[in-house]
């Protein structure tokens, strides 16, 4: 690996003859030699590379190879690199104490000793790439510390994203067995009672007016049995890219007409009045049985929530876009509140006591997402909710799948 760095080896000397015998005595496998024949062009080579040692000529005309060096251990980037000193002047000038006090390693006379220049050299190149190969270590394993820290905040959030599931899982199930179970229980005591009425001979419980209330009473509660199965399977069709849309021409008045002529009785069981405004002609091409589901599910909430006052259903067309708008004049939903209503398992208001799976708001803004449409929530707390329902009027060019957001 050592073998395999590159080295740079900076030769600063004004006379080009040395330069070359310099380089000859130097030059090695994977060695990169510099020449500069001056010190201000030494300075631009030294700014420009990272350099394992500078060999520098100690008289050189302009700036000496002292002066040089000064400046080098004056600059961050260079202060580091080590300095040999080569002289053909005599001892007797001291040259050799000098370059130490700058900062040199070590200091050659001239006539040069061929082998003492090829193995000093030889050292300083093996600790350079020593160096650098520790450097590259550290680095890999900093890098390694990086990478482990950042899978261990993925598995940290992995964890809380699995409790988090589990205790959504949890909730769910409790819900949807408490929700399931209030339908069934009132069929099994309804069941119950007519066997009494049949054990006592009670067939006068049985009479054709009796027998139509408790007929609808039981349509009344398989059909929540149906909704609250059916909103189940819709998230699992969400999730599984299988909840398609069907496109066909429809008239949205004539529609929402029919949902609310359907639960008019559900109206005024919950002291909910009615004020409609259905605009004629508002024909476009969506799924029908899809379309009537939000329109059932936006009326249901509008009931729930709506603390026995009036529910007004609006249908218009504006700018070839078709609007149902359902608004309330209940409790309405905090600011907080509106920001995940239209998430999985979330109920408009968690400290109301309504029912249901806290699936209604998300499977319709998938619907609605799915009819390349939207829709809007303006609401205030203590002054009601308005829903709205936006839906290109345009037929659409495929009817693709839709698969729930992540």
């Amino acid at each position: 690996m050592l073998s395999k760095i590159e080295t740079k080896l900076l030769i600063v000397d004004d006379t080009p003859e040395n330069l070359v015998a310099l380089d000859a005595l130097i030059r090695g496998k994977d060695r990169i030699i510099y020449h500069a024949s001056s010190g201000e062009e030494a300075l631009g080579l030294l700014l420009q590379h990272e350099f394992a040692l500078a060999i520098l000529d100690v008289q050189m005309p302009g700036m000496n190879g002292f002066e040089l060096a000064e400046l080098m251990r004056g600059t961050e980037k260079t202060k580091n690199i080590p300095i040999v000193f080569v002289s053909a002047a005599g001892r007797e000038l001291n040259y050799a104490f000098k370059g130490y006090e700058t900062g040199a390693v070590d200091f050659l006379q001239k006539p040069l000793d061929v082998q003492a220049v090829m193995s000093k050299v030889a050292v300083f190149v093996d600790l350079y790439r020593q160096r650098q190969a520790i450097k590259i270590q550290v680095q890999a394993l900093e890098q390694s510390r990086r990478e482990q820290e950042a899978l261990l905040s993925e598995l940290r959030c992995a964890q809380e994203e699995l409790k988090l599931a589990v205790r959504m899982r949890d909730d769910f199930m409790s819900i949807v067995s408490h929700e399931l179970r209030t339908p069934l229980n009132g069929l099994i005591l309804e069941t119950q009672l007519r066997k009494l009425h049949l054990q006592n001979g009670n067939l006068q419980a049985f009479t054709p007016e009796r027998l139509e209330i408790m007929t609808t009473r039981d349509e009344r509660q398989i059909n929540s049995l149906i909704r609250l199965i059916e909103d189940i399977l819709d998230v699992s069709r969400i999730r599984t890219g299988k909840l398609s849309i069907r496109p066909a021409e429809v008239d949205l008045g004539v529609l929402v007409e029919h949902v609310l002529d359907s639960y008019s009785a559900q109206l005024a069981e919950a002291g909910c009045t009615l004020e409609r405004d259905i605009s004629e002609g508002v024909v476009g091409y969506w799924d029908a049985f899809r379309i009537e589901q939000v329109v059932i599910n936006l009326l249901t909430n509008a009931m729930r929530y709506g603390a026995k006052q009036p529910v007004a259903v609006r249908v218009f067309a504006d700018n070839d876009q078709a609007h149902v708008q359902v608004r309330d004049n209940g409790v309405g939903i905090s600011v907080e509140d509106q920001a995940r209503i239209f998430e999985q398992f979330e109920r408009v208001n968690a400290n109301h006591s309504a029912q249901g799976l806290g699936l209604g708001l998300f499977i319709t803004e998938q619907i609605v997402t799915a009819h390349n449409g939207t829709i809007k929530l303006h609401s205030e707390l203590g002054a009601g909710s308005t829903f709205e329902v936006i839906l290109p009027l345009k037929q659409a060019e495929s009817s693709e799948p839709v698969a729930a957001a992540q």
